[in-house]
């Protein structure tokens, strides 16, 4: 898809981040080099102690923040710095804590509105925007902003691509507007399912490649799984409606290859700690941060049953996350599966 950016003139918006995790503070970061920008989070307190830091030195240590970001504990003022024409409003929670926000927007105001979560939500199997418009309508200006991004590489000013992905013109164009510039470029989709559906399974997909390389199985191994897990999300994207096309993009193949070899990833990291043997609740403890694979391969798992889709590696995934299974049988049921076509089969077979 070309590049929709139009970003001729320097336009400074108004831009509200709600969430102050690493990865809501990072976009809060890399936005006010250009914008006024203002980042919420729930936990006042905490929101106090940022601004008297300068910094996120919770999540996001080691990065002051800029002149155009301002630290906002006040959840209606927030709100209000975003509320004008030209306003954006991001959501940088999980996908977990997306629902609880929209029903806190409900009755405001709402320019624009894009959320930066991956993820299935647990219970409903729906993705972010279909949260969003059971929220909140389908009047709302709404998409997507995902792709394959670091928090810590982002605040550094690194280069990055991202897509935004949503089925109104003005807010892709005004996304674009906002984000599209310095370090970091900005596509255009219309395929909110195949961009929600890429960015949530890779999660699963990291977690799997964490134990692989935890057992020290080596590259051959590594690549099969990032190779068939790409499989397992066009599988499930394409049986959701996604466009094939969109999984080869930034949002699959990219964001995959990132989040399954990255050492910044959490998810990853998540399966280092698995292969050495470590509980689930020590792993998450120790990384401080959430790691959105964790409940999305329940999610995935269920949802993938229910479509009667066939994803041995998420299947792999959710048995040593939730049933026990240990690491090493993982990767043994994976082995000894039967061998199979590679082309990706729209349903089952891998």
């Amino acid at each position: 898809m070309q590049d929709q950016s139009s970003n001729k003139t320097a336009i400074v918006r108004h831009i509200t981040v709600l969430g102050a995790g690493a990865w809501g503070t990072a976009v809060a970061i890399a936005l006010a080099q250009r914008h006024a920008v203002r980042l919420w989070g729930r936990d006042t307190a905490a929101m106090q102690a940022m601004a008297a830091a300068g910094e996120n030195t919770t999540y996001l240590p080691g990065f002051p923040f800029p002149a155009g970001l301002t630290v906002e504990p006040d959840f209606d003022a927030a709100l209000a710095h975003a509320a004008s024409p030209d306003g954006l409003l991001i959501a940088a929670c999980p996908v977990a804590g997306l629902r609880p926000l929209l029903e806190q927007l409900k009755t405001r105001p709402i320019a624009n509105l894009v959320w930066l979560c991956k993820g299935f939500e647990y219970g409903t199997g729906l993705l972010p925007h279909q949260i969003v418009r059971q929220v909140l309508g389908a009047t709302v200006p709404a998409g997507a902003l995902s792709g394959p991004s670091f928090a810590q590489e982002v605040a550094r000013g690194l280069p990055c691509a991202l897509t935004i992905a949503s089925d109104s013109a003005p807010l892709r164009e005004a996304v674009v507007s906002a984000v599209h510039g310095g370090n970091i470029r900005v596509y255009v989709s219309t395929d909110l399912v195949g961009v929600e559906v890429g960015g949530a399974v890779k999660n699963i997909l990291a977690i799997a490649t964490g134990v692989a390389d935890g057992l020290g199985l080596g590259l051959n191994a590594r690549a099969a799984l990032i190779t068939r897990g790409l499989a397992e999300i066009t599988r499930l994207g394409t049986r959701l409606g996604g466009q094939v096309e969109t999984f080869m993009g930034l949002t699959g193949m990219g964001d995959l290859i990132l989040t399954c070899t990255g050492d910044l990833s959490r998810n990853r990291r998540v399966g280092l700690g698995l292969a050495q043997d470590k509980p689930l609740d020590v792993i998450v403890h120790e990384l401080g941060h959430v790691a959105e694979g964790v409940p999305c391969a329940k999610a995935v798992r269920e949802l993938a049953g229910t479509l009667g889709v066939d994803m041995p590696i998420t299947n792999a995934v959710a048995g040593v996350l939730f049933d026990g299974v240990p690491p090493k049988a993982m990767v043994a049921r994976l082995l000894a599966r039967d061998p199979r076509d590679e082309k990706i089969a729209p349903a089952n077979g891998n």
